[in-house]
């Protein structure tokens, strides 16, 4: 009883609040028309922070700020879509090169984390596979890497209880 008392003192997450990564969609906006990505695989957009080093008078280690932050992102979908062969197809032939939104949306009814929406702004493809196959393989995909110039978070994950006192 001892260890389930220092367990519950603690309080710790219950392991049904942890959000299934499967549980996910996404979709894009180009030029005004929204696309379901039920064929997406997978995503990873993250920020980078770029720092400067501060020398700080008085002290020997040098401090750092923050000068610039840049988004990019990887997704990998099943290759069933002309739409980014599209956009690279305009951008070589035409020299039109296409921006878009994407948002994603995290909810895993078992937890009570709740639901989470972001929107990638102004994504933009650095690159993707134009042709492929694999006589031993699978499936076609593609991996495309991306940058985006901003985001918002209409959704956010609650605070589950226990977080805060």
């Amino acid at each position: 009883m001892a260890d389930a008392a220092v367990i519950n003192a603690v309080e710790t997450m219950l392991a049904k609040d942890v959000v299934s990564s499967k549980m996910a969609m996404a979709y894009i906006t180009v030029n005004g028309n929204r696309y379901k990505l039920f064929q997406a695989v997978s995503l990873e957009a993250k920020l980078d922070k770029e720092k400067k080093e501060v020398a700080i008078l008085g002290r020997m280690q040098k401090g750092n700020k923050a000068t610039s932050v840049k988004g990019s992102g990887k997704l990998k979908i099943y290759k069933n879509t002309p739409l980014f062969d599209e956009m690279m197809e305009k951008l070589t032939n035409e020299g039109v090169d296409t921006y878009f939104d994407m948002q994603v949306s995290n909810s895993d009814p078992t937890s009570d984390a709740g639901r989470r929406t972001i929107t990638l702004l102004n994504c933009n493809i650095d690159s993707s596979t134009i042709a492929a196959f694999d006589a031993d393989g699978d499936w076609l995909t593609d991996d495309i890497d991306f940058t985006f110039e901003g985001f918002k978070i209409p959704e956010n994950f609650k605070i589950l209880d226990g977080m805060t006192k």
